[in-house]
C-alpha cells in the first residue's frame, strides 16, 4: 500500500490493497475519473501509521466526492446505519487529532454535508452527543474550537439546527458562554459566530433570554469591547444586529451601557460597557465595513424607540461622528448614516444639541455629491433626511447660519428637483416646502431672489411633466392599470408642488408684519429695490397666473383628487390677501375663469355629507373671499360696510352646507320654507345660491342653463310671495341681474312675477341698492313697461351716473368711423340701441334733461347728440323737436341774468337742436314751435358775449340752418325775425371784429373754439345779406367792417384753418354781388381821408391797393387745391370781375390778362387730363376768355378742352361740371374768340349733348357740420 507517500494527486485511484480485497463491491465508486473506495478510504483515515498529508489527501478526495456525486455517495451512506455513525465518528476523531489547522476544513465541511443530505435526525443528535462529549473531555479551551467552528457551520446549513441545540442539546450552551471567557480571539469569532446564528432564529432567541441576560449579556458586551480582529469585531457586529432584532435585548443591552436610557445626563456614559461609545469607536475606525455595521446597529436600536434610546448616542456625540462620516464616497455607507440620523430626528434632544446647525453643510454636501450618482433610493433617503430636519428644526434655533449656506441648499434643491426620476423630484419638492419657511428665510436680508428661484424651479418642473393620457375605457385592463397608476404617481408630485407653493404664499403673507422682511436694508441708496417683499408677492400672482393654475387645470381634466384640489384651492385663498391692493383684479381674473363653478363642482362631487371635510373648508372659504371681493369691487357706496358684514355672514353660514350639483342647486333654489317653520335655513341658502350665481354670471361664466335658472328664479319670486318675504337689497340685487341675463334666452315674465319685483322694489328706499350698472339690467327694465313707467327715470338716472362720459369727446369720431366709435364704447352702443324704436325711453330721457341732475343731464344730452348723429329716423327728431322748447325755457330761467354762467348742459342742448334740425335734408316748413324756437335762440344769442363760444357756436348754427333749409315763405319771417333783433345784430357784429382783434398774450391768436364761432359768423352775415337784398327787409341795426383790416384778414396763413377763408369769401362774393353796397354791411376806412387819386375814386369804397391785395389773396387760396375754397374763390373772383367791370374796365382787364394767371392755370391742371373737366377749371377758363384774355387761355387749350369732352360720357358728369361746361361752350359761341368751323360745329354738338340738370331738391346732405360749423353746400357751390 502506498501509505508512506509523502504526496497524492487527485486522480491516483484511493483503492487499499490490503483492504479492498474484504470490502464489498458496492463501496467501490468505478463511475469516477479515478476510483474510490469508500470502505478504503475509511479505514485509511483510521489508521494510526497513516500520515496527516495521506489523510488530508483522502479527506479532499472524499469531500470532493460528496459535493460533486451527492446523489451517488449518500444513499450508500444511508442504506448502511453503522457505517454511517462509524463515519460520523471517525471524521469527527480526525478533526480533533488533526494537527494542521488549515486543514480543519475538510473534515468539517463533510460532516456538515453529509448530515444535511442524510436529512436524518438521530444522525444530528448523535453529533452533537459527540460534541458534547468531547467539550466535556478536552481539558483547555482552546481544544475546543473545531467542534465551536463545526457547531456554527452546522447551525449555517440546517436551517433547525438551532433549536435542536438549544432544546435538546443546552448543556452545549454552558461550553458557548465559557468560549468567551477565553482569551483566544479565534475562539470568541467562533462563539460569537455561533451565538450570531442562534439569535437569528426568533424562537431560539425567546428561549435564550434569560441565558443572555445571566451569562451571556456582560461577556458579549466585554467581548466586542476588547475585540482587536477584525474578524472578532464583525462576529461581535453580527451577533449584536440579530440580538437588535428583540425589544427585550435592547433594553437589557442599553441599560447595561450606562443607568438608564431615558435620562439626559451625561452620567449615563459612566458604566463599564457603553454600547453608544463602542459604536463610537467602530465609526472612527476608517473602516467602511465597521462603520457600516455600527450605523446599523445604531439605527437597529433606534428603530426601537427613538425617544428611549436617542439621547444616549446624542450625548455621546453620535451625530457629529455620523455626519464626519458622510464625507466618503461609499453609497451603502451613505445610505446607513441617512438611515439612522434620519430616526435620530425623532428625538428634539438632536436639534436642542444644535447637531442640526453643525451637520447641515456635510448633509447639503453629499446630497450635492449623490446627486450625481445613479442611486434614486439613497437620492430619496438623503431628500427625505432633509425634509424631515428642515420639518423639525426648532424656530428659535437657525439652521442655516449665512446666507452662503441657504443658497446652497437651494441650488441643491433645484437640481433634485429637475431629476429625471419622478421620485426623487417628488422628494425634493417635500424639502422645498419645509425649506420655505419664515424661520429658514430670515436672514438680514431676506434671500427673495433665491425663493423666486426655487418656486419657479418648482413650478416649471411640473409644467414639463408630460401628463399621460387618461383612458376611461383602458380601466379594467393591465395597461390601463399602469396609465392610471402614473397619473396618480403625477397627482401626488403636483400636490407636493403646490404645497411648496402654498408655502411660498404663507411666508409672504408672514412677512408683512415683519418691517425688517419688506426689503433689503443694504440696497445702496438711490438704486433699484429688486429683492423686496412686494417684487416676491408680485411674482408669486405672476406664478399663480402662468404656471400654478394653468397646471392643475390640465392635469384636472385627466383626474381629480380631493386633497390636491385642497391644497389648490387654498393657494388662492392665501393669495388673496398677500395683495390686497390687486385683489379685485385677482378675484375678477380667476371668476371669468370659472372658478366659481370649479369649486361648486368640487363640493357637489367630494364634499356630500362629511366627506374631505377640509376641502370643503377649503372651497367655502374660497368662495368666501373671492365673492366678497367682487362684491366690493362691484359696490359704488361710499359706506357699505355693514352690507360687507350681513353678506359675509350669511356665505359664511351657508357655503359649507352647499354641496350640490348644478340640477341640485336650481331645485333647491324653486323650494319653498315650510311657513310654520321658525328656521330660516333654506332661504338663507337659496340667498347665498343666488349671490354665487350673481357673481359668477356678472363675470361671464354662465355654468347654469339660463332657461332653468330663470324659471328657477321664477318659483323663488312666487315663494316669495306666498310667504311675504322680502329678500335683502343685496340678494334682490342678484336676482334682478340673473332675471335680466336670462331674459333674452326664454319667454316674458309674467304678472305675478312682475307684481313681486314691483313691491319689493317699492320696498326698497333707494334703488342704487339693488342696481347693477350693466346694459342687461337696462335691458331689463326697458323691456317691462310695468317697471319702466314706475321706475325707468331712477334706472335710467342710475345708469348715467355710473357711465363714464370723459372718453366720449370727440364729434369727429362719430361720424367718421361710427362702428369703431361704437366698439370702443359698448355701454354706449348698447343703450343707443336700446333707444332705437323705443320713444318711451327717449321720453324718460328727455324729462332727465328737464328735471335731472346737472351731471346727468350733460351726459343725456352727449348720448342724444350721438344717438342723432348715428339715427336717420325723422320721426325721432319729431319727437325730441316738440320737447325742446320746454328744455330751452326751463335752461334759460335757470340761467335768467345779463351774462350767462359757464354751464355745459345749454351748449349741449343747443348742439342738440342744431342736430335735430340737421336730420331734415329737404327745405321744410317752419311751423310754430319753429318759430318759439328761433325765437328763444336768437334772444339766448344777443344776450351772449363774442367769448360764449360754446353757447354761440351752436346758436349760429341753428340760425343759419333756418336761414338755409327752409321754404320761401317760412324764410323770409325768419329773415324778418332775426333782422328786428337788434341785440343779435351788434353781437353779430362783435364777433366780426374779433377776426382782426388781437388776441391777449396767455392765449393763442385763433382758439380752435374761435375759429369755429368767426366761420358761422361769417356765413350767417353772407347768407343775411343776401336774404336781405331779396326781401328788402327793414334793418335795425348797420354792420360796418373796417376796410383795410378786412382785405388784410384774407391772405394766406397755415395756423388759419381753410373754413375760415371759404366763410369770409362767402360773404365778401355776398357783398359783391351787391355792388359792396347794402343797408345792412358796408365798409369804413377809419383814420384815413377821402382817396384823391382817379382809380381809388372809381372803386369806392375800395382802393387800388385792395383790388390788388385781393387778387394776390384769391390767387395763393385757389393753389390750396382745396374743393370747398375753390369754389369760394372762383365765386368770389367772379363776382370780383363783375364789381369791377362797370368800375373800372381797365383795371378789370388788367387783373384778367395779369400772366400770373396763366401760371395759376398750369398749377391746378397739373398734367392731369382729367384735371380738363374740373368745374372748378371750366369756371376759371370760362372767366379768363369773358374778358377776350386769349393770352392766358389759349387756342390750343380750348380745342384740348372740347376734344375732351367729346370723349367723355357727358350723362356721367356731375351738375356742377354739366352748368360749368354749358357755360364755358356758350361763352366760345358767344364770338369772344375766334373758332374754326370744326370747332364751332364740335360746340353745338355738344351744347345739344349736354343732359339737364336736376333743379328739384336734391336727396344728399345739402347742410353738412364741419368742425362744429353749419355749412351750406349749396350756397358755396352755386
Amino acid at each position: 500500500m502506498a501509505a508512506a507517500s509523502s504526496s497524492f494527486s487527485s486522480a491516483e485511484p484511493l483503492v487499499c490493497e490490503r483492504f479492498h480485497p474484504r470490502h464489498d463491491p458496492r463501496w467501490l465508486l468505478e463511475g469516477l475519473p479515478s476510483p474510490l473506495c469508500l470502505a478504503c478510504a475509511l479505514e485509511t483515515l483510521k489508521e494510526d501509521g497513516v500520515s496527516q498529508v495521506r489523510k488530508k489527501h483522502v479527506l479532499f478526495c472524499l469531500q470532493e466526492v460528496l459535493s460533486r456525486n451527492t446523489p451517488l455517495v449518500i444513499p450508500l451512506f444511508a442504506q448502511d446505519e453503522r457505517v454511517c455513525a462509524y463515519f460520523i465518528t471517525t471524521l469527527f476523531e480526525i478533526l480533533q487529532t488533526m494537527e494542521d489547522s488549515s486543514a480543519l476544513d475538510l473534515p468539517i465541511e463533510i460532516l456538515v454535508v453529509l448530515i444535511m443530505e442524510l436529512k436524518l435526525d438521530r444522525y444530528l443528535h448523535y453529533l452533537l452527543d459527540e460534541c458534547r462529549k468531547e467539550l466535556y473531555k478536552v481539558t483547555t479551551v482552546r481544544g475546543s474550537l473545531p467542534i465551536f467552528i463545526l457547531l456554527g457551520k452546522l447551525a449555517d446549513a440546517i436551517p433547525s439546527f438551532a433549536e435542536v441545540l438549544v432544546i435538546e442539546h443546552s448543556n452545549i450552551m454552558e461550553h458557548l458562554a465559557s468560549g468567551l471567557k477565553y482569551p483566544s480571539e479565534n475562539i470568541k469569532t467562533a462563539v460569537c459566530y455561533l451565538y450570531g446564528k442562534l439569535y437569528s432564529v426568533p424562537s431560539v432567541a425567546e428561549r435564550l433570554s434569560v441565558h443572555f441576560t445571566e451569562r451571556l449579556c456582560d461577556l458579549f458586551l466585554t467581548t466586542m469591547k476588547n475585540a482587536q480582529t477584525k474578524e472578532l469585531q464583525l462576529n461581535c457586529i453580527g451577533l449584536l444586529q440579530q440580538l437588535l432584532k428583540y425589544g427585550y435585548f435592547v433594553s437589557v443591552i442599553m441599560s447595561n451601557s450606562g443607568k438608564g436610557a431615558d435620562s439626559a445626563s451625561p452620567e449615563l456614559f459612566e458604566g463599564d460597557r457603553p454600547l453608544p461609545l463602542m459604536l463610537k469607536k467602530l465609526l472612527l475606525s476608517r473602516d467602511e465595513i465597521l462603520q457600516v455595521a455600527s450605523a446599523q446597529c445604531i439605527s437597529a436600536v433606534l428603530v426601537h424607540s427613538p425617544g428611549k434610546y436617542a439621547p444616549a448616542f446624542i450625548h455621546a456625540d453620535i451625530p457629529e461622528f455620523l455626519f464626519e462620516c458622510l464625507f466618503c464616497m461609499s453609497e451603502i455607507l451613505i445610505w446607513s448614516i441617512y438611515c439612522c440620523l434620519l430616526l435620530l430626528t425623532e428625538e428634539q434632544l438632536f436639534f436642542s444639541k444644535c447637531h442640526t446647525v453643525y451637520g447641515i453643510e456635510p448633509i447639503l454636501r453629499s446630497l450635492k455629491e449623490i446627486l450625481l450618482l445613479n442611486n434614486t433610493e439613497l437620492q430619496k433617503q438623503g431628500l427625505l433626511l432633509f425634509t424631515e430636519i428642515l420639518k423639525r428644526q426648532p424656530v428659535e434655533i437657525k439652521l442655516f447660519t449665512n446666507n452662503a449656506l441657504f443658497r446652497d441648499a437651494i441650488n441643491i434643491l433645484l437640481a433634485a428637483v429637475n431629476s429625471p426620476v419622478l421620485e426623487v423630484a417628488g422628494e425634493a419638492m417635500k424639502a422645498a416646502t419645509a425649506i420655505l419657511r419664515k424661520d429658514h428665510v430670515n436672514f438680514p436680508p431676506i434671500e427673495y431672489g433665491e425663493l423666486q428661484k426655487l418656486v419657479e424651479g418648482v413650478l416649471k418642473r411640473c409644467n414639463d411633466l408630460s401628463l399621460a393620457p387618461f383612458n376611461r375605457r383602458l380601466m379594467s385592463h393591465l395597461g390601463g392599470r399602469h396609465q392610471n397608476k402614473a397619473i396618480s404617481q403625477q397627482g401626488q408630485f403636483l400636490q407636493s408642488a403646490l404645497e411648496s407653493f402654498r408655502n411660498a404664499c404663507r411666508l409672504a403673507v408672514e412677512c408683512q408684519n415683519d418691517p425688517l422682511a419688506q426689503e433689503n436694508a443694504f440696497t445702496a441708496p438711490n438704486s433699484e429695490k429688486k429683492d423686496t417683499l412686494k417684487s416676491f408677492s408680485e411674482f408669486l400672482l405672476r406664478m399663480s397666473d402662468s404656471l400654478c393654475i394653468p397646471i392643475v387645470m390640465k392635469y384636472s381634466e385627466r383626474a381629480v383628487r380631493p386633497y390636491l384640489m385642497e391644497v389648490f384651492i387654498s393657494t388662492l385663498n392665501i393669495l388673496f390677501i398677500i395683495m390686497p391692493h390687486i385683489c379685485k383684479i385677482f378675484s375678477i381674473k380667476l371668476a371669468t375663469s370659472s372658478f366659481i363653478r370649479l369649486n361648486l363642482e368640487l363640493k357637489a362631487k367630494f364634499c356630500t355629507g362629511q366627506s374631505n371635510p377640509a376641502l370643503n373648508q377649503a372651497c367655502s372659504s374660497f368662495l368666501h373671499s373671492m365673492c366678497l371681493s367682487l362684491h366690493s369691487s362691484s359696490e359704488k357706496m361710499v359706506d357699505s360696510s355693514q352690507k360687507d358684514q350681513e353678506i359675509s355672514e350669511l356665505l359664511q353660514k351657508s357655503l359649507p352646507e352647499l354641496n350640490f350639483g348644478v340640477l341640485e342647486s336650481l331645485s333647491f333654489l324653486s323650494e319653498t320654507p315650510d311657513s310654520f317653520c321658525l328656521d330660516e335655513t333654506l332661504r338663507s341658502h337659496q340667498y347665498s345660491l343666488l349671490l354665487l350665481f350673481y357673481f359668477a354670471f356678472s363675470q361671464e361664466d354662465r355654468f347654469v342653463p339660463e332657461t332653468q335658472l330663470f324659471s328657477a328664479i321664477r318659483s323663488f319670486l312666487l315663494s316669495v310671495q306666498d310667504q311675504g318675504d322680502c329678500p335683502p337689497p343685496y340678494v334682490f340685487k342678484a336676482v334682478l341681474y340673473l332675471l335680466a341675463c336670462c331674459q333674452d334666452k326664454t319667454e316674458a315674465l309674467d304678472l305675478v312675477s312682475l307684481a313681486t319685483i314691483r313691491r319689493i322694489l317699492d320696498a326698497i328706499s333707494d334703488l342704487s341698492l339693488v342696481y347693477v350698472h350693466h346694459p342687461l339690467m337696462l335691458k331689463f327694465f326697458l323691456h317691462y313697461p310695468e317697471l319702466m313707467k314706475r321706475f325707468g327715470h331712477c334706472i335710467l338716472q342710475l345708469w348715467f351716473s355710473c357711465e363714464d362720459y370723459s372718453q366720449i369727446e370727440s364729434e369727429d369720431a362719430v361720424t367718421s368711423d361710427s362702428a369703431v366709435f361704437l366698439q370702443s364704447f359698448h355701454s354706449l352702443n348698447s343703450l343707443l340701441s336700446m333707444l332705437k324704436g323705443n320713444l318711451s325711453a327717449l321720453l324718460v330721457l328727455l324729462d332727465l334733461v328737464c328735471f335731472g341732475t346737472g351731471e346727468v343731464v350733460h351726459k343725456v344730452l352727449i348720448t342724444l347728440k350721438i344717438f342723432l348723429k348715428l339715427n336717420e329716423d325723422i320721426h325721432v327728431c319729431d319727437l325730441l323737436r316738440s320737447q325742446f322748447l320746454q328744455i330751452l325755457q326751463k335752461l334759460l330761467i335757470e340761467n335768467n341774468s345779463s351774462t350767462l354762467p359757464v354751464n355745459q348742459t345749454l351748449p349741449l342742448s343747443l348742439n342738440l337742436l342744431f342736430l335735430v334740425q340737421l336730420r331734415y335734408v329737404m327745405e321744410r316748413e317752419l311751423d310754430n314751435t319753429d318759430f318759439r324756437l328761433l325765437h328763444l335762440v336768437s334772444n339766448l344769442s344777443g344776450k351772449c358775449n363774442p367769448s360764449d363760444h360754446e353757447i354761440l357756436q351752436p346758436s349760429l348754427n341753428f340760425l343759419y340752418w333756418s336761414l338755409q333749409q327752409t321754404t320761401l315763405s317760412s324764410r323770409q319771417r325768419v329773415v324778418a325775425m332775426l333782422f328786428s333783433n337788434a341785440p343779435l345784430l351788434e353781437l353779430l357784429e362783435k364777433v366780426l371784429h374779433c377776426t382782426w382783434m388781437p388776441a391777449s398774450s396767455s392765449e393763442p391768436a385763433f382758439s380752435a373754439s374761435s375759429e369755429a364761432l368767426l366761420c358761422s359768423a361769417w356765413l350767417l352775415t353772407a347768407s343775411l345779406l343776401s336774404q336781405q337784398n331779396a326781401y328788402n327787409t327793414e334793418v335795425h341795426h348797420v354792420i360796418c367792417l373796417d376796410v383795410d383790416k378786412f382785405f388784410s384778414a384774407l391772405a394766406f396763413r397755415k395756423e388759419k384753418p381753410l373754413l375760415f377763408f371759404v366763410s369770409v369769401l362767402q360773404f365778401l362774393r355776398a357783398f359783391f354781388r351787391q355792388t359792396l353796397c347794402s343797408s345792412f354791411v358796408k365798409f369804413v376806412q377809419q383814420g384815413k381821408e377821402l382817396p384823391q387819386s382817379k382809380e381809388d375814386v372809381s372803386l369806392y369804397p375800395l382802393a387800388l391797393d385792395h383790388v390788388l391785395s385781393l387778387v394776390i389773396h384769391l390767387q395763393n387760396l385757389l393753389v390750396q387745391r382745396d374743393l370747398l375754397l375753390s369754389q369760394s374763390a372762383i365765386g368770389c373772383l367772379e363776382g370780383f370781375l363783375a364789381y369791377l367791370q362797370p368800375k373800372n374796365q381797365s383795371i378789370a382787364c388788367h387783373i384778367a390778362s395779369q400772366p400770373w394767371n396763366k401760371f395759376l392755370l398750369i398749377t391746378l391742371l397739373d398734367g392731369g387730363e382729367n384735371s380738363l373737366l374740373q368745374p372748378e377749371i371750366l369756371r376759371l377758363v370760362t372767366l379768363f376768355m369773358q374778358y377776350q384774355r386769349t393770352s392766358i387761355v389759349s387756342h390750343t387749350e380750348i380745342s384740348h378742352i372740347l376734344k375732351k369732352a367729346a370723349n367723355t360720357k357727358l350723362r356721367d358728369l356731375s351738375d356742377a361740371t354739366v352748368n360749368a361746361l354749358r357755360s364755358f361752350l356758350l361763352q366760345i359761341q358767344s364770338g369772344k374768340c375766334q373758332m374754326d368751323s370744326s370747332q364751332t360745329v364740335s360746340v353745338e354738338i355738344l351744347l345739344e349733348s349736354l343732359p339737364s340738370t336736376n333743379h328739384s331738391h336734391s336727396t344728399h346732405q345739402d347742410m353738412v357740420c364741419l368742425g362744429g360749423v353749419a355749412v351750406c353746400l349749396s350756397q358755396i357751390r352755386n
